[in-house]
């Protein structure tokens, strides 16, 4: 992806210093010293591995902090102004899917850039050419970063898919065929820009079924929004639209 939009790299780890107890006192089990060597050295493999994959032809940068993985995206977001943070979404063992699954979705609720998730093995491929966009016709003029989903349509030169799950008109409103009308305004001038109806009960699930038949490249939705980031990384088999599907999903905020 930073390829095709021309964008830097950087590399980011975020690490804690690990404490047992060894009775009330609290014992380090590596030095401050070794937990940063450490993630420089992996960070600049990856880097290594990236140059490969890449040519060389992208600028690539590490960096590793000590601290909470949320406050020091958040104060290096500022410093940067990234087009986006990406998280992966891979844990090696049970105990670290359940940890990485409750940290992606605090980073996803509280940082105010876009977060992009990307489920484990998921490969670029040929690029982002159908993107959906998960709306619930409320307050669109005030909920709908139009600007920022226009430009990752425009940077990409992808199809929009707008998406709205309901199932028996359980929540349609009185404002619902205003709002409709409102959102397909503010998308007048896209040309490449289908609606889609989705009849589902589950929101999560209709959304997850319409991406993966579809094979949409990414999903954009807005978590103040959506109950949809409650249930990504809940342990339901079913909805775990980051962990079990094969669609990225971008987390915007309004």
């Amino acid at each position: 992806m930073a390829l095709e939009i021309s964008a830097d790299i950087l590399l980011v780890n975020v690490y804690n210093i690990p404490v047992a107890y060894s009775g009330d006192a609290p014992v380090l089990l590596l030095s401050v010293e070794e937990l940063k060597k450490g993630s420089e050295t992996q960070l600049e493999d990856l880097k290594t591995k990236i140059g490969h994959i890449t040519s060389h032809k992208i600028k690539v940068t590490v960096e590793a902090r000590m601290g909470n993985i949320v406050d020091e995206l958040e104060e290096l977001c500022k410093n940067i102004k990234p087009f986006a943070v990406v998280l992966g979404a891979k844990g090696r063992n049970a105990v670290e899917k359940i940890v990485f699954g409750s940290t992606t979705l605090t980073a996803i609720r509280h940082l105010t850039w876009p977060v992009i998730c990307v489920p484990p093995g998921k490969e670029y491929g040929k690029g982002i050419k159908k993107i959906g966009f998960a709306c619930d016709f409320s307050q669109v003029v005030k909920t709908t970063p139009v600007h920022f989903i226009q430009q990752m349509v425009n940077e990409f030169k992808a199809e929009l898919f707008v998406l709205n799950v309901d199932y028996k008109e359980k929540h349609f409103r009185p404002d619902t065929p205003e709002q409709s009308f409102v959102l397909h305004n503010m998308f007048e001038k896209e040309k490449k820009l289908t609606y889609h109806y989705i009849n589902n009960a589950d929101i999560e699930e209709g959304i997850k079924e319409f991406a993966e038949t579809n094979n949409l490249d990414l999903v954009i939705a807005i978590p103040k929004k959506h109950k949809l980031l409650d249930s990504i990384f809940k342990s339901s088999t079913t909805k775990q639209l980051v962990f079990q599907s094969h669609i990225p999903v971008m987390c915007v905020h309004e």
